[in-house]
């Protein structure tokens, strides 16, 4: 089992920036790929960014690509994602995703532990 806690969400004008963290216990964080989805209400979760266990490999979605970087400390068990440059459409809540498979992946379904979500609003 993994329990994931997310920290670092609030209200931000735009054009600001946060830094979500994501803290790791009960299993070897440096072998779990570790990822970042968002959820409006009403709407369904969406991928965000994703980083391999080793942290050489990156992906993100569209929407956020020169914006958002994630990143990792495994040596603190914990996941960033740095926001800047937020838009009022950045408003969600942001999950933490962490995952026993060995690359990068957008799927939810890949990922077996989640975080309690951290909400993140972005006024304009």
């Amino acid at each position: 089992q993994v329990q994931l806690v997310e920290s670092g969400g609030g209200l931000v004008q735009a054009g600001g920036s946060l830094r979500l963290s994501c803290v790791a216990s009960g299993r070897t964080f440096s072998r779990l790929t570790m990822g970042w989805f968002r959820q409006v209400p009403g709407k369904e979760r969406e991928f965000v960014a994703t980083i391999r266990w080793s942290g050489e490999n990156t992906y993100y979605s569209d929407s956020v690509k020169g914006r958002f970087t994630i990143s990792r400390d495994n040596a603190k068990n914990t996941v960033f994602l740095q926001m800047n440059s937020l838009k009022p459409e950045d408003t969600a809540v942001y999950y933490c995703a962490a995952g026993t498979i060995w690359r990068t992946t957008t799927r939810e379904y890949e990922y077996d532990y989640w975080g309690q979500g951290s909400q993140v609003t972005v006024s304009s």
